[in-house]
């Protein structure tokens, strides 16, 4: 990962494996391990900023990476697409042909400042791939999304979202790993310090994945009092992710309906 994605990675804990890969599920002590640094992402610390975030130049993204002995040829968007293009295998119970649809664990809206664009986009695998515009793989296609009427701010912002995010449902929580070229921004019950009035909204640099929501969490917070909330209905199962442009007490844009595309991913409570 230092090699060819990260100079300045200095341990392995600092690297999270993305959730479809085959190793993904091994034990830590477990006969292989990957190497492919297309499989990892870096993990967002809980305080401090994470470091620059160094990135293959466009022409050189879909170059094969040359290891000599290796036969290792991924780019970041072929990597990341084979990891959910095969849902079957990582998928909560094996399901038969002639067993029920399980249910969906989110549902997902996208929004423009106040504007709803696009129905609920229902989730039913343990990862979605959330993008405006992706060489190949599948998922939630923002950039097929048409609105009448957009403002010049939300027309750049659009342009921005790229490769937009990969979000998994995984035994700890939900995951949302940044593949684009620019910051996303997130907010969520459990990023939220405990007993705390101010709303805290984290800044993900590209490359860089975050626990959107904490299971564990989630359930002690259940039993607490519900905090106060500034900028609109408290929902317990809801995460907020805006692309390229933040919100909150650190930005001029105090509410989430200010910035120009943004995400609101609703849970499901059951799971």
């Amino acid at each position: 990962g230092r090699l060819f994605r990260w100079p300045d990675l200095q341990h392995a804990v600092e690297l999270k494996p993305l959730c479809g890969c085959h190793s993904f599920a091994a034990a830590a002590d477990g006969p292989t391990v990957c190497c492919n640094p297309y499989h990892f992402s870096r993990l967002c610390g809980p305080e401090s900023p994470p470091p620059p975030y160094s990135r293959l130049s466009p022409r050189d993204e879909y170059k094969p990476l040359d290891l000599s002995d290796s036969t290792l040829s991924y780019t970041e968007t072929e990597a990341t697409n084979s990891l959910i293009t095969a849902p079957g295998e990582f998928s909560d119970a094996s399901m038969s042909p002639d067993a029920a649809k399980p249910s969906h664990w989110c549902s997902v809206a996208y929004w423009e400042h106040r504007t709803r664009v696009g129905r609920l986009y229902a989730v039913y695998e343990q990862a979605v791939s959330i993008f405006y515009d992706l060489p190949q793989g599948s998922g939630f296609c923002l950039g097929q999304l048409n609105l009448e009427q957009r403002s010049e701010s939300v027309r750049r912002t659009r342009s921005k979202i790229g490769f937009g995010i990969l979000l998994s449902k995984e035994p700890d929580g939900v995951w949302a790993y940044n593949r684009a070229e620019h910051p996303i921004f997130v907010n969520s019950p459990t990023l939220d310090a405990p007993g705390g009035r101010a709303l805290v909204v984290r800044k993900v640099p590209p490359g860089y994945s975050i626990k959107v929501f904490d299971f564990e969490r989630s359930g002690l917070l259940q039993h607490g009092p519900e905090p106060d909330a500034a900028d609109g209905p408290y929902d317990p199962n809801s995460v907020r992710i805006s692309f390229a442009k933040g919100w909150g007490p650190c930005y001029s844009r105090q509410f989430i309906p200010s910035c120009p595309c943004w995400l609101e991913v609703l849970l499901n409570s059951h799971r």
